[in-house]
């Protein structure tokens, strides 16, 4: 997948993400390839900046876009998560 294709893969994870949490203000996403023998090098790094309480997971597999999607769907369960939390304040 190309740096433009990747990006807007990401762009659009992020997005999703929004519409779950208007409260998030603010990302940062690392990628990374790691030296080793094994496939699975690709690792994926995502910080939220979410009002109340920052987010953060990593993960590795063999894709930066497997590693994203992973990402993702633990940031997903978070985000709603914190939300319940916030609605039962």
């Amino acid at each position: 997948m190309t740096d433009v294709k990747l990006e807007a893969f990401i762009k659009s994870k992020l997005n999703k993400l929004v519409k779950l949490n208007e409260e998030i203000v603010g990302d940062e996403v690392f990628l990374r390839l790691e030296k080793s023998v094994t496939i699975e090098n690709k690792i994926a790094e995502i910080n939220l900046e979410v009002k109340g309480a920052d987010m953060f997971v990593k993960k590795q597999s063999k894709s930066f876009e497997e590693s994203l999607d992973l990402i993702m769907e633990a940031l997903g369960k978070q985000t709603i998560r914190q939300k319940e939390k916030l609605r039962a304040k």
